[in-house]
C-alpha cells in the first residue's frame, strides 16, 4: 500500500472526524456520522500501523481518534492522565525521533565553541578581533564577575531570571528554526559567548574554575538549548524537504512534534535553573556540584534513550481503544 497515496485519499474524512470532535452541537444525524467515522477511522489506523508510516503520521490520527472518543462518552478525560501521558509518551518520543538532529547541533556547538576558547587563550589577535578588553582580571579574576555572577542575587530570583532567560533562547532557537538561518545565529552566539568565557578563563590559568561552574547547570541547559535548535532545524528543514508528503501536512506534523517538545523543555530548563540558583553557586566542593549535574543530565538523557525509544515504538498518543 502506498501510505502517502492512501493517507491524501483518506484526509477528507479525518478532517472531518476532528471537526466534528470538536464542534460544540452535533445533531442526530452527526452524531451518528461521527460515530461512524471514529469507527472507520479506528480501522484505518490499525492497517495504517501495520505498514510502519512515519510515526508523525501515527501520532497525528491518533490524536484526532482520542479526541473522537473523548467526545463519543461525553467526557473531557482526565487531566493527570493527559499530563501523566504527555511526559511518559508524547515528550520523549519526540525527543527520541529528533535525536540525530540535536545531536548534530551539539557536536557542531561545542566544537565551535572548543575553538573558540583555543584562539582566544593563545592569541592577542582574538581580542583585538572580537573587541574584547586587554584587561580581563576583572572577570576572571577570584571572586571576579564570572564567580559572582551566580551569587550577587538571592537563589530563588535568580533561578527564576535564569529559567526565564533559558525558556526564551530556547524558544527562540526552536520557532526562529523555520527560517534555519535566524536559529543557527543564535546558536552561533551563544557558542561564541560559551567560547571566549572558557578561553579568558583559561588564559587567566582558571580553567578548573571555568568548568566548576559552568557544568552543574550546564550539562542540563546547553542540552535543552542543542533540543531546541535541532527540532527548529528540523521543522525548517521539512519546509524545504517536505519527503514523500505534501508540504502543508508535512509541516503540519513536524510543527505538533515541535510544540510538544516546546511545552516539555520548560519543565527541563526549569529543572537547569534550579541548579544553577542552588547548586552552582552553593559552595559545595566542585566535585559534588558537577556530579550533581551529571546526575540530572544521565537522567534526562536515559529519559530521551530509555523511555522515549520504547515510547517512538509504541507510538504516541495512543487511543486505549484501539490498542487495548
Amino acid at each position: 500500500m502506498d501510505v502517502d497515496a492512501y493517507a491524501w485519499t483518506q484526509r477528507p474524512a479525518w478532517d472531518r472526524l476532528d471537526r466534528l470532535s470538536r464542534q460544540r452541537r452535533l445533531t442526530g444525524a452527526e452524531a451518528d456520522e461521527l460515530v461512524a467515522l471514529y469507527r472507520r477511522t479506528s480501522r484505518q489506523l490499525a492497517r495504517l500501523r501495520a505498514q510502519s508510516p512515519e510515526p508523525e503520521l501515527i501520532a497525528g490520527l491518533s490524536a484526532v481518534l482520542a479526541r473522537a472518543r473523548a467526545r463519543i462518552l461525553g467526557s473531557r478525560g482526565d487531566t493527570m492522565r493527559e499530563l501523566g501521558r504527555f511526559l511518559t509518551h508524547r515528550f520523549p518520543a519526540a525527543l527520541y525521533r529528533a535525536w540525530p538532529w540535536w545531536a548534530a547541533v551539539a557536536a557542531v556547538f561545542l566544537a565551535t565553541s572548543a575553538g573558540l576558547a583555543v584562539w582566544v587563550a593563545g592569541s592577542g589577535s582574538a581580542r583585538r578581533a572580537l573587541g574584547l578588553p586587554r584587561d580581563t582580571d576583572a572577570l576572571t579574576a577570584p571572586g571576579g564577575a564570572f564567580e559572582t555572577y551566580y551569587s550577587e542575587h538571592p537563589h530563588d530570583a535568580f533561578a527564576a531570571q535564569v529559567w526565564t532567560n533559558n525558556a526564551w533562547v530556547a524558544a527562540v532557537a526552536l520557532f526562529t528554526g523555520l527560517l534555519i538561518l535566524p536559529a543557527a545565529y543564535v546558536l552561533f552566539m551563544n557558542a561564541l559567548n560559551l567560547g571566549v568565557s572558557a578561553g579568558l578563563m583559561a588564559d587567566a590559568g582558571r580553567l578548573d574554575a571555568f568548568f566548576g561552574f559552568i557544568l552543574p547547570h550546564g550539562m542540563l541547559e546547553l542540552t535543552a538549548v542543542f533540543v531546541a535548535g535541532g527540532a527548529g532545524l528540523k521543522l525548517g528543514w521539512t519546509l524545504v524537504d517536505p519527503g514523500r508528503s505534501a508540504r502543508a501536512d508535512a509541516l503540519a506534523r513536524q510543527g505538533r512534534a515541535t510544540a510538544t517538545i516546546a511545552l516539555g523543555l520548560v519543565g527541563v530548563l526549569l529543572i537547569s535553573g534550579l541548579i544553577e540558583g542552588f547548586v552552582t553557586p552553593s559552595g559545595w566542593p566542585a566535585p559534588v556540584r558537577i556530579g550533581i549535574g551529571l546526575l540530572a543530565e544521565a537522567a534526562f538523557l536515559g529519559y530521551v534513550f530509555v523511555l522515549g525509544r520504547r515510547a517512538a515504538q509504541e507510538s504516541t498518543a495512543t487511543d486505549p481503544l484501539i490498542s487495548g
